[in-house]
């Protein structure tokens, strides 16, 4: 057997090593370098003759000319099995609460620990038997975690056809424990246990891509009425600093319609990451009734930690998620936020010293963006069960400039555009997602679905829109001339456009019954505000106009508040609909 390949530092420059190697090495191959009694993670990214360039995932000090270096012959790869779904991971799949038994409340520098507890026993149920034929992703039996079943499948890393020779029996044992022995077509026996590895850089999949056609529900009435994403696309939330990007997605991570959720904290702050840790354990998820954590899996890599780690956090997210997606579940990938993974691409660009794109970023950014979110979509499996992956990314751009690199790379890619302002925020219009610059391109679909519940849905968010955006015309006109100087007509569509953003728009995560609103609730309020739209009003002055929409508004508002299946939401619905006389 060929021995792995060994070199030394002959050059540093931050944690960027040019190491002189023997042996053969690949790119995107894990090594270690060695440090006194630690091993400090690394992984090659360029190869030129018989010099690597190595990316090295912790703090470099100490390293020094002709410290040894070792090659592993494997790619940076994720460990997958049960046990990850409640896990807290560094971008390297470290698990954090396991090294901080170890070290403390500071990492300490080269401590690596198994991703997943090979102590701890499943209780493994098989799903074949001795003869059956099986190829890679195939189900090969089912353990309980948390309320789902996790399946256990033929290790995709195979190609090969498999005849089953042995099968474990019903029992609990731990994830390296053999739990069924086949053999391939050259009679070679392999043995299968629950533990499977994937490169995270290498898109997992298995089975036939499918068409998007499900409306991901959200709880938000101004995502899922005029800007849709559906199960299996993606999107974006670019705003500034203080826009709520981060509890946007906090909000998502609650009450989306998924089975789990995957959330990156690419580079995010680590008092926000706290936050995180701190809610999701206590917060109990109104699908299952358990702790939200249950359903969570947490990738951290802060902005405290090395930034090296920062770019494999995306991708250690994203092949967890896609695992999950071949046992068909729903997953949803939140990654906060992707201009500091982009940051962390543009500081090793610059030490590879490659030419520089616009704003110094590496001329492979849009590529790169458009790969990670291209692992995205819908995946029909063998069994006929559909699997769909939901990829949103919060973009932060330096003040609020939606025209810099990474939010145009963003732009060109996803599915949906959900852009959160400075003024919205700043009047406490919260969400801040702006009706003016949002889109999406899921319209075509959600509108088909939406036809069962409404007629002419679209021709009904065309309307909704217009009407936003011709009120912030008349807003503007207002500023100059005042509100006498514009018509009687044109002051009821600004007051329409006013109601609409006051009473649909914008929702109250401080109250328990509007910071979630059902989307049978949402279309039934949105319907209501259609037929204000198209109700023509008469009246003599603005004085009267106002008075009557403030009242109009304020009832609208207390709508949002009661209870859905209540006897007063129901009372005032209806004295909505007698004072409107629809």
């Amino acid at each position: 057997m060929e021995k792995n390949a060994t070199g030394s530092v002959i050059k540093a420059f931050g944690n960027l090593l040019h190491v002189e190697f023997q042996g053969n090495i690949k790119q995107g191959e894990v090594s270690y370098v060695k440090v006194n009694d630690k091993q400090f993670s690394s992984e090659v990214i360029e190869i030129s003759d018989n010099i690597a360039k190595i990316q090295v995932f912790e703090d470099t000090s100490g390293i020094k000319l002709n410290t040894p270096v070792e090659f592993s012959k494997h790619l940076l790869d994720a460990e997958l099995g049960p046990g990850l779904l409640t896990s807290i991971f560094d971008g390297l799949q470290n698990p954090l609460e396991k090294i901080a038994e170890k070290a403390g409340y500071f990492l300490s520098r080269g401590l690596y620990i198994p991703s997943l507890d090979r102590e701890k026993l499943w209780d493994f149920k098989p799903l074949v038997k001795v003869g059956d034929i099986v190829k890679r992703a195939d189900f090969l039996g089912s353990v309980k975690e948390s309320h789902f079943d996790h399946k256990i499948m033929v290790p995709l890393k195979y190609f090969n056809t498999f005849e089953i020779t042995w099968v474990a029996k019903s029992g609990a044992y731990n994830i390296e424990t053999t739990i069924a022995k086949a053999k391939n077509e050259n009679g070679v026996e392999i043995e299968f246990s629950m533990l499977q590895k994937w490169p995270v850089k290498t898109p997992l999949f298995e089975g036939k891509r499918t068409s998007l056609s499900e409306i991901l529900s959200t709880g938000m009435r101004v995502l899922d009425i005029p800007f849709p994403v559906l199960k299996g696309g993606t999107f974006c939330t670019p705003g500034p600093f203080g826009a709520g990007k981060t509890v946007l997605q906090h909000h998502l991570a609650k009450y989306s319609d998924v089975d789990i959720v995957i959330v990156a904290a690419c580079g995010e702050r680590a008092g926000e990451v706290v936050e995180i840790l701190r809610e999701f354990p206590r917060l109990i998820d109104n699908r299952t009734n358990e702790p939200l954590i249950n359903r969570t899996v947490i990738i951290c890599n802060t902005s405290s930690m090395p930034v090296a780690a920062r770019e494999a956090s995306v991708y250690m997210a994203v092949t967890i998620a896609e695992y999950y997606r071949q046992m068909g579940l729903n997953i949803l990938v939140l990654a906060d936020s992707t201009s500091r993974w982009a940051q962390a691409m543009r500081e090793m660009s610059g030490r590879l010293e490659e030419i520089p794109g616009e704003e110094a970023f590496p001329a492979y950014l849009s590529s790169r963006i458009a790969a990670f979110y291209e692992r995205a979509g819908s995946v029909i499996l063998k069994n006929n069960k559909i699997g769909s992956l939901t990829i949103g990314g919060a973009v932060s751009p330096a003040g609020g400039n939606f025209e810099e690199p990474v939010t145009q790379a963003t732009l060109n890619v996803v599915g949906s555009f959900w852009g959160l302002s400075r003024e919205r925020s700043d009047a406490r219009r919260y969400p801040a997602i702006d009706p003016l610059i949002s889109w999406t391109k899921y319209l075509d679909i959600a509108a088909s679905e939406m036809n069962k519940f409404s007629d002419r849905w679209k021709e009904k968010i065309k309307k909704a829109n217009e009407i936003t955006k011709y009120g912030n015309e008349i807003l503007k006109r207002m500023e100059v001339v005042g509100e006498e100087g514009i018509s009687i007509a044109d002051m009821t569509v600004y007051l329409k456009a006013e109601l609409y953003d006051i009473c649909f728009l914008q929702q109250n995560s401080f109250d328990p019954i509007d910071q979630y609103c059902p989307i049978k609730r949402t279309i039934e309020i949105f319907d209501l505000i259609y037929k204000i739209f198209e109700k023509d009003f008469k009246f003599d002055n603005h004085d009267e106009i106002r008075s009557y929409f403030l009242n109009l508004q304020n009832d609208l508002k207390n709508l949002n508040y009661l209870a859905y299946d209540s006897f007063e939401y129901k009372e005032l619905l209806k004295k909505i609909i007698e004072k409107l006389n629809i």
